[in-house]
């Protein structure tokens, strides 16, 4: 067989699609990130009708250009929660107002081949738009997040994805040193509010794009 790695890529991502859809929601596979903004800008956008958007921290959606994408379009308020630069109170009022947008686009920790969504925040508003609120929530996937289990899943959380984000952020947390979590009670703990999505609802409420490239943490 030619190409193989591409065949077993392209198999996973359809049999998790399947699975998704299956907990009601409504999936996208995109060969790249080019492709997964296409996806929401052509085709997501439009369906849903958004006039307004907010995001949660992400580097996956970092990776596919939707930021960019989205603030160069007049007919759609953006609320940006990503602007350092802000003080602390509009920094939490910005992410209070993205709880009421039409779509609010962000990433996953991981999805488990059970099609669950597993997610682990610091400040909550991330887990929070992604459970209630907003009217349509877009959830960007890179093939590097799924995993086969809810055990597997947390640990990758707390074993990769959050000691990354730490290092990132530079955040004084023994796991910046160590690699790996040490259930520690830093202030600068980012390891708060954990939420496991197992189904979308309503049906369709929530989007998944899976995206064939490893994207984000």
């Amino acid at each position: 067989m030619d190409k193989p790695l591409e065949h077993y890529w392209t198999k996973r991502l359809a049999d998790l699609q399947q699975t998704l859809e299956a907990n009601n929601f409504d999936v996208y596979t995109a060969a790249d990130s080019a492709a997964a903004q296409r996806i929401v800008m052509d085709e997501i956008l439009p369906k849903c009708g958004a006039r307004s958007v907010g995001w949660g921290g992400s580097m996956t959606v970092a990776g596919t250009g939707l930021f960019q994408a989205v603030k160069a379009r007049a007919d759609i308020e953006m609320v940006d929660t990503l602007d350092k630069q802000v003080s602390a109170e509009e920094f939490f009022e910005r992410r209070r107002k993205s709880l009421l947008v039409d779509l609010f686009i962000t990433g996953t920790n991981a999805v488990t081949e059970d099609g669950q969504l597993v997610n682990l925040d610091m400040f909550g508003n991330r887990v929070a738009a992604l459970t209630f609120g907003p009217r349509h929530v877009v959830v960007i996937v890179g093939r590097n997040k799924i995993v086969p289990s809810l055990d597997e899943a947390m640990f990758r959380v707390k074993n990769i994805a959050a000691p990354a984000n730490a290092m990132r952020l530079d955040k004084k947390t023994p796991c910046v040193k160590t690699s790996y979590c040490d259930e520690c009670k830093s202030p600068d703990r980012i390891c708060n509010t954990w939420t496991i999505t197992e189904k979308s609802y309503p049906k369709d409420r929530v989007k998944v794009v899976l995206v064939n490239q490893d994207l984000g943490l």
